[in-house]
Order: structure tokens, then C-alpha cells, then sequence
């Protein structure tokens, strides 16, 4: 029988406690009398039994620290050590042996998906064409009980069809011994065929106990709990800081290969490297026609591990119009890494011919915290004092990379979209700053969540947009999308409480729901201004670019626009000399005389003065001159329009005869597209899965060609229309010094300069790393479509009343 006594560590065991001991399992009770060593498995049972009561249960497991256990024999019960509260489980994936062939050409493209509990944890790269794929990719999961098995699960890819099953495989967990690396080999088996053979995966699995709190664990990987939001909101602050806060920063450089391994019939390569440590990813460009590139390239990864990490890298050879070849892989163990000290590695490829050249240093951590609103720097007048003098004009030259810091407040939304069936949502809220991304927890079966959590973050450059996701969580797939906003840095008013209108995952159209945040930027102006003059940074986790027919559209009249801007100039001069007007020709002709008589080099940086002063002075007279953005925001908007059709049946009718040359050409692309596809469907040609992707990577290549040319001649355009003032006051500051210097300085000392740069770079330091600083200057300059992506939504002006009352805090 149990002894309860009075008070154990502090605390006595109330009769609520009892009952809710004894009603749990009648049967479970029982039997963990008659077993008297047992007694920690019955503690581990009311975990699973009483997770609603989840307070009770604590205080039942102090309690149950001074209960005697008394069997038959009254023996005296053995100590057993407490179970651990959570696993790490470390695997790595090595390669698959003799899997099935799904597609016509006698092959397969495998990759790998991970499942605990119904959920996904994992999924791997897909090897292309081959049934022995090598993946060696390292993963590591936390796991809460050891009943849940892992299943694993292979997939044949096929672009544009549905994947392939490929067989699947338990990995027992409780099966395993702890702290020990076993190797195993799992038989994929289909469970509607049982017999069949299906190949195998070879894994290293290590299972090690975790120390942690028990509620901590628990509230991290079963998030679906019901429990009170003040209960929920004590302790997630603490669970989310240990899940998503880096403890330092890799800083790798590529910087060269040497010797790789020919790919190609002219004995060349054209190589590429991709990077990946755990979800971060990075690949660099292309270099065409060499055996020896020369990349050098700098990026950064977040370290989560004190003890280090590895980073996977592979290089690839590019091919178009097929898939690109394998060349070699490595791998950089940074726990073998000493931290502050930059480290020159010579790597050599396994698999493969060459060797890499890289350059890596690990770094502290950058200033990134989650708290609770109660709890905030910036509200202190003494931290925020000493941040203020952190960043004043006076410390401009130290730590050029620290440019600033941005606190998030992330309050509350109203209004948001019903994702689930029962017309409530799961909201959670992701804020991203270039790749720092932190998010809050879980609000449940609520439309209306109050997060009420500050998120800071270390500012590397000025010109990063901030992006506020709210995403609906689903236990057994991945989140749903429920909104958007993306706020610039520099838009953002400090210290201003503000409703955001949530918008579609393209930052288009508006969506259902209203975000509040209140944001404070404080940084150095010098530091930001010189930061604009280096590469900007490349976010790692981004979406797969993909054929779009309105977006082919999109950028080839955007193109078009740019050109006509060009033409329609050239015919203005042009007209000049025609004497189209003879007022126009002559005040022409007066100019040019002028101007080529009095020329002198000084005055080309001083010509590029006029228009932003022009511009400057319509705008503060209230005259807007950016009445382009307005034709690409109607062009987005037709865009969302034919979005909003695709998904309807169309019905055939008289409106075909009266379209105009915009929807003609979108018939021909779309025809032209599907005929294709349509055409190598029937044929048995064993290349069909290569001209799909031939034809996948040159629309992709076109489509990006068309975006980027567009780009830059929006955002010279948007330079001197003053869209970002802080931008624009550079520039002049830029051409006022260029003026300057050509004035009072003679272009042979200035040309010597350069020349003398250029000529010691090298020498000086042999692993720079090459830009040009004018465009750099112009990538941090939004786009038209970017500018109407960053463009507040109006808010309903007739909200509820009670809307209306909540819009109004304090």
C-alpha cells in the first residue's frame, strides 16, 4: 500500500492530488502495487495519462519522492535512477542499396522522409537517376518518448507528377542502446506487397539521454496540450530561447577549387558548390569553363551547438538541359575548430578529384533575445541610454558589421483567417530579419491571439526588410499560411504602436487579419551608409524558383516598359534634330553649344546632381513623380485576377475574338507549354524526364533574366525619385565628394590611385573577396515590384466596435 506523507520537500500532497491519483487508472495503480520496482514506470504513466493537468502532476511527482512502495515481502524498494525527460536522437542517412526502379529509363531519383508520431522531421536531398544513392546527411531530433518508432520513408521524384512510393521501414526506438553509434540497415518493404524486395538504407543511429525539465520538454514537442494561455505564456519564452537562439555565427568564405575533376567532352568543368549545415543553405554561382574556379564568396551560418557542428559540402558540375553532375563532397568539422581565429582549410574531395580553399571563422553570437513584453532593453531608459551610445556618431569606425539593433513587440492579431474545420485556427507568429528567424508560440482555437512577446535582433545592414509571417498550426503536415506583412527598416516610425493589414504569401493582395507591432530601430548612420557598399547579404532559405506564365508576363512587360523608356527618349533627342518643334530645337541647340564649350570633367557627377535635386523639389512641393509604380501595382493586381481564374472552369464564348495582345500572348505560352509536355507524354522516348527539365531550366533562365534586367532599371530610376530618401541622400553625398575630388584633384593622380589599387589588391590581401560597389549601392534599392510589395495596406475604415475599442490600447 502507498504511505502519503504529510509534507514532502516542502510540499503536502492535497486530497485533490489523491483523487486524481487514484481515479486516473484503477488497473494501472494495481499493478504498480503488486510490482514494487516499477514505480518509476508508473510515474512515466500518469505523464501520458494527465497531460491537461499538468501542475497537478508536478506536485504528484515531488510527492511521490517520499512514498514507500510496499509489496508482499515488505522489502524495501530498489532506487532507480529518473528516466531522462527528453532523447537526442543523431542519424545519418549514408546511402540506399538496390532501391526499385519507378521511372522508364531503368532508374530512379530517391530521397528520404523521416516520420515521429505522424509527423515529418526530415527530409533529405533527391539523388538523381541512380539505385544506390549515396546521401550522408547528418540530422538530429529531439525526442520525447522512445514508444513513437521512427518510419522512414523513400520517394522516387517525379517533376510534375505525383512522387513514387518507394517502400518504407521501421526504426524501433526503444530497441536501441544509449550513448553508442549502432549501424543500421533497414529492408524497405510496401505494405500492400509485403513480398516484394525493395532494397535497403544503411543509417547510424545514436541515442543519448538528454537532461532538461520534464514541462519543458513536454510543452516544446506536444504543442497541441489544451492549457490556459497564461499558463502557456509563462514558460515559452524559456523552451523557444533553447530551440531557436544561435550560439554563434560561421563566417565561411570560399574562396577557390584547384584540380577538379573534368565533367564535360572539352575536358572542362563548369563547377558550383553548395553548402548546407542542418535547415541553412548556400549555393554558390556558377563558374563556366574551368578546372580551377575562383568563387570568392562570404556567407554566414548560425550555430545552434556549443560543441560544433558540420558542414556538408558538395560541388556540381552544370550542365543545361539535363541534370547536373556529381564532382565531390567534404565535410568541415567545427568542433575541431578553435573560435575567433580565421582558419585557412585545404579540403580535399572525397569521391571526386581537387581540393577546396575556404576560409572560416566561428564568432560570437549576434545580439538576438525573446522575452516576454513585461521585459524589453529599450524600455529601460539606462539600457537604452547605453545602446543609444553604442551606436552614436562617435564609435562610427569600430565594428563596421554591427550596424544596429531592432526590437520587435509582436502583441496581438484580430481577425485572422479559419484554417482549421472547427472555424478556429492554431496562430503562431515568425519574424525574419535577413536569416535570423524567431518566432512566438502557439496560440489554440483562437482567431484573436495575444502573443505579447519582444523579439531583438542584431542589424548587419539597414536595408533588410523585416517579415511578419502568421502561420496556422497542423500537427501532421506542415503550417498553413495565414498572412503577411514586410516592413523595411528604414519605414519604420520608433516606438509607434501600429495595426498591420495582413497580406497573400506574394505580398500582392490583401488577406483576412490585422497584425500589431511596435518597432524600434536605433543604428549608426556612417556604419549603414558604409555597409550599403559591400554585397548584400543572400537569405539561405528560400523557395525553388519555378515556370510561372504570370510571371514570365509580369517581368517581360516590365522589360518593355524600361525599353520604351529608352526609346521614347531617344526620339525626344531625336526630334530636337529634326525640327519637329523649332522652339524646342533651338533651345536645344543653345544648350548643346554651351555645355560642350564649358565643359569639364567635374561636371558629369554634378549633371547626376540635377535630377535629384529636381525630383527633390517637386516632391516637397507636394508633386508625386512616381507614377510608374502605380502601372506595375494594376499589373499585379491583373496578375491576382488570373490567379483567381485559373482556379475557376473557364466557358468558351464570344469573349475569345475581342482579346487584347497581353491575354493572345498568354494563350500562346500556355499552349505552347502544355503541347509540349503533351507531346513527350506520348512518346516512349527515354529522354523524357531530361527535355522537361531542359525545358524547366530555360524558362527559369529567361524568367530570371527578364526580372533582373527590369530591376536595375526600375531601381536607377527609383534612385532619383527619392523612394528611399535614405538612399538618395547617399547618392548625392557620393556625387557631391566625386565633384569634389575632380575638381580640385587631376584625373591622372585619381586614374594613378586606381590603378595602384587594383594592381596591390592582392598582394595585400591574396583572399579578398572582388565587388563593385555601384551595384551593390543599386541592389538595396527596391524595385518596382518591391515597392509595392513594401507598401502598407489601408485598414477597414469601419471596423466593429469592438475592433474599433482594441484599435485603441491605453
Amino acid at each position: 500500500m502507498f504511505a502519503l506523507p504529510l509534507s514532502a520537500a516542502g510540499r503536502s500532497l492535497t486530497a485533490t492530488h489523491v483523487c486524481r491519483l487514484m481515479c486516473f487508472s484503477t488497473s494501472s495503480a494495481c499493478w504498480c502495487i503488486e510490482h514494487q520496482d516499477n514505480e518509476q514506470q508508473f510515474l512515466s504513466a500518469l505523464f501520458l495519462q494527465e497531460y491537461s493537468i499538468l501542475e497537478d502532476v508536478r506536485q504528484l511527482t515531488e510527492a511521490m519522492k517520499g512514498i514507500n512502495i510496499v509489496g508482499p515481502s515488505n522489502a524495501e524498494p530498489t532506487p532507480r535512477p529518473p528516466s531522462p525527460a527528453m532523447y537526442q536522437l543523431d542519424i545519418v542517412l549514408k546511402k540506399g542499396n538496390n532501391l526499385a526502379i519507378r521511372d522508364r529509363t531503368g532508374t530512379s531519383d530517391p530521397y528520404v522522409k523521416f516520420k515521429i508520431a505522424g509527423k515529418e522531421v526530415f527530409r533529405s536531398k533527391t539523388i538523381h537517376k541512380n539505385l544506390n544513392p549515396v546521401w550522408d546527411e547528418r540530422v538530429s531530433l529531439l525526442v520525447e518518448t522512445l514508444r513513437d518508432p521512427l518510419y522512414v520513408k523513400v520517394f522516387d521524384y517525379d517533376f510534375g507528377f505525383q512522387d513514387d512510393f518507394m517502400g518504407s521501414a521501421y526504426l524501433h526506438l526503444e530497441s536501441l542502446e544509449h550513448q553508442r553509434t549502432l549501424d543500421v540497415t533497414l529492408d524497405l518493404k510496401d505494405p500492400q506487397y509485403p513480398e516484394n524486395n525493395l532494397g535497403s538504407l544503411d543509417l547510424a543511429v545514436t541515442l543519448s539521454p538528454k537532461e532538461g525539465d520534464v514541462k519543458d520538454a513536454t510543452m516544446l514537442l506536444r504543442r497541441n496540450w489544451k492549457r490556459s494561455s497564461k499558463y502557456q505564456s509563462m514558460r515559452l519564452s524559456d523552451v523557444h530561447r533553447k530551440a531557436q537562439l544561435w550560439r554563434g555565427i560561421v563566417s565561411i568564405s570560399l574562396i577557390e577549387g584547384r584540380s577538379l575533376q573534368p565533367m564535360d567532352n572539352n575536358g572542362l568543368s563548369d563547377p558550383y558548390v553548395k553548402f548546407r549545415m542542418g535547415h541553412q543553405k548556400y549555393k554558390s554561382k556558377t563558374i563556366p569553363k574551368t578546372l580551377n574556379p575562383q568563387w570568392r564568396e562570404q556567407f554566414d551560418f548560425h550555430l545552434y551547438e556549443e560543441q560544433g557542428g558540420f558542414v556538408d559540402i558538395t560541388v556540381w558540375d552544370k550542365d543545361a538541359g539535363k541534370k547536373d553532375d556529381f564532382m565531390g563532397r567534404c565535410t568541415i568539422d567545427l568542433s575541431l575548430l578553435s573560435k575567433e581565429h580565421t582558419h585557412k582549410l585545404d579540403l580535399p574531395l572525397e569521391e571526386g578529384e581537387g581540393v577546396l580553399v575556404l576560409l572560416v571563422t566561428l564568432t560570437a553570437s549576434a545580439a538576438v533575445s525573446i522575452s516576454d513584453l513585461s521585459i524589453n532593453m529599450l524600455d529601460d531608459p539606462h539600457e537604452r541610454h547605453q545602446i543609444m551610445q553604442r551606436y552614436s556618431v562617435w564609435r562610427s569606425l569600430h565594428n563596421l558589421k554591427d550596424v544596429g539593433v531592432v526590437q520587435v513587440k509582436v502583441i496581438r492579431a484580430e481577425g485572422l483567417m479559419a484554417a482549421d474545420v472547427t472555424g478556429k485556427s492554431d496562430p503562431f507568429c515568425v519574424v525574419e530579419l535577413s536569416n535570423d528567424r524567431l518566432q512566438t508560440h502557439t496560440v489554440y482555437k483562437n482567431l484573436n491571439p495575444e502573443w505579447n512577446k519582444v523579439f531583438t535582433f542584431n542589424v548587419k545592414d539597414i536595408h533588410s526588410v523585416l517579415e511578419v509571417t502568421v502561420y496556422d498550426e497542423d500537427r501532421d503536415r506542415s503550417a498553413d499560411f495565414l498572412g503577411k506583412v514586410a516592413i523595411p527598416l528604414l519605414n519604420i516610425q520608433n516606438g509607434e504602436r501600429k495595426a498591420y493589414a495582413l497580406k497573400s504569401k506574394e505580398l500582392t493582395g490583401p488577406t483576412k487579419g490585422v497584425i500589431f507591432l511596435e518597432i524600434d530601430v536605433i543604428f549608426n548612420a556612417v556604419k549603414a551608409g558604409l555597409r550599403t557598399l559591400i554585397p548584400i547579404e543572400q537569405k539561405y532559405i528560400e523557395e525553388e524558383p519555378r515556370v510561372s506564365k504570370q510571371l514570365l508576363l509580369r517581368n517581360f512587360n516590365r522589360v518593355r516598359r524600361c525599353i520604351m523608356f529608352l526609346i521614347n527618349t531617344g526620339c525626344y533627342i531625336n526630334s530636337c534634330f529634326e525640327w519637329d518643334s523649332p522652339q524646342r530645337s533651338i533651345c536645344a541647340f543653345v544648350l548643346f553649344v554651351i555645355v560642350v564649350w564649358n565643359f569639364e570633367l567635374y561636371m558629369i557627377p554634378l549633371a547626376l546632381l540635377l535630377p535629384l535635386a529636381w525630383n527633390y523639389i517637386l516632391i516637397a512641393s507636394g508633386k508625386d513623380t512616381r507614377q510608374d509604380v502605380q502601372a506595375v501595382e494594376d499589373l499585379l493586381e491583373d496578375e491576382d485576377e488570373d490567379y483567381d481564374k485559373d482556379d475557376k472552369d473557364p466557358k468558351p464564348g464570344p469573349w475569345e475574338d475581342s482579346r487584347d495582345k497581353n491575354h493572345i500572348l498568354e494563350d500562346m505560352l500556355a499552349s505552347w507549354h502544355f503541347e509540349w509536355i503533351r507531346a513527350m507524354v506520348d512518346s516512349e522516348r527515354k529522354g523524357f524526364m531530361n527535355k522537361l527539365y531542359a525545358i524547366q531550366d530555360v524558362c527559369i533562365s529567361v524568367q530570371n533574366a527578364l526580372d533582373e534586367v527590369a530591376s536595375y532599371g526600375e531601381r536607377i530610376k527609383n534612385t532619383f525619385n527619392w523612394t528611399v530618401p535614405f538612399l538618395s541622400w547617399l547618392a548625392i553625398v557620393a556625387l557631391g565628394l566625386a565633384t569634389t575630388i575632380i575638381y580640385f584633384i587631376p584625373l591622372r593622380y585619381i586614374v594613378l590611385a586606381w590603378g595602384v589599387n587594383k594592381f596591390t589588391k592582392k598582394l595585400r590581401d591574396p583572399y579578398t573577396i572582388d565587388n563593385n560597389e555601384l551595384l551593390d549601392f543599386l541592389s538595396r534599392v527596391p524595385s518596382d515590384v518591391q515597392v509595392v510589395q513594401y507598401r502598407e495596406l489601408k485598414l477597414d475604415p469601419n471596423p466593429s466596435p469592438n475592433k474599433r475599442k482594441k484599435n485603441n490600447p491605453g
